[in-house]
């Protein structure tokens, strides 16, 4: 091709891509203005009856909550989370920001962001948001485990040996102590008085807790030798 003629083509081909770099983002997919695929969600918009409306105003209301829960998860959780760096530099800015107005168009561009992100990554959030505030099933059954064990040491001498063949780990000397500390805690100031419980008891759960915890499969102690 002679390079008058190429000249004019390219000159052409970039005026298109300077037109095409403004868009937004449909479940992930980016979409330029002006481009086949705009014009396809806009004459489908047009054509959308009420309850697709109200389907989609539901959707982005559900981001935009989606958006604000993103403020309240715990470091740990966020690390695990496949997040851009404009959306993990808009929550940590969002938890900056005090004033009103400011903190609304904050949590604007951080429902938007939300739109960027696909499916995948959308139940991950999900995930991390309902784990923190009800734990996940390893956590809950660890919680459920080390009640447990606290009061099956508490009530029988014979799941002291038990335990430490399941967790040799345990600073035997002091989980000893606590047992025997806890046993005088809840004996009743009178006879068929209310049973007690001290600092001990509470400690017997923590160490129950951490031990069971490091474990890839914890059972309960049913499952003991």
């Amino acid at each position: 091709m002679a390079l008058w003629h190429a000249v004019p083509a390219l000159s052409i081909f970039l005026t298109m891509s300077r037109k095409f770099k403004k868009g937004y983002f449909v479940r992930g997919e980016f979409v330029a203005e002006g481009s086949e695929r705009d014009l396809e969600l806009k004459r489908e918009l047009k054509g959308t009856d009420d309850q697709s409306r109200t389907d989609l105003k539901r959707e982005s209301l559900e981001l935009q909550k989606l958006g604000e829960d993103l403020l309240t998860l715990r470091p740990d959780f966020m690390k695990r989370l496949a997040l851009t760096e404009k959306l993990k530099d808009a929550v940590v800015e969002a938890k900056r920001i005090t004033n009103f107005e400011g903190k609304r168009r904050q949590m604007q561009y951080i429902g938007k962001q939300m739109r960027m992100i696909d499916e995948a990554g959308l139940t991950a959030i999900r995930t991390a948001i309902s784990e923190q505030f009800s734990g996940s099933p390893q956590e809950n059954l660890v919680l459920h485990l080390a009640e447990t064990w606290r009061d099956r040491l508490m009530a029988q001498d014979e799941a002291f040996g038990e335990w430490l063949i399941k967790c040799p780990e345990t600073d035997a000397q002091q989980l000893r102590a606590l047992i025997r500390q806890a046993r005088k805690d809840a004996l009743p100031e009178e006879p068929g008085g209310p049973v007690r419980h001290g600092r001990a008891y509470k400690d017997i759960f923590q160490i129950a807790r951490e031990q069971l915890g490091q474990l890839d499969q914890p059972d309960g102690p049913d499952s003991a030798p």
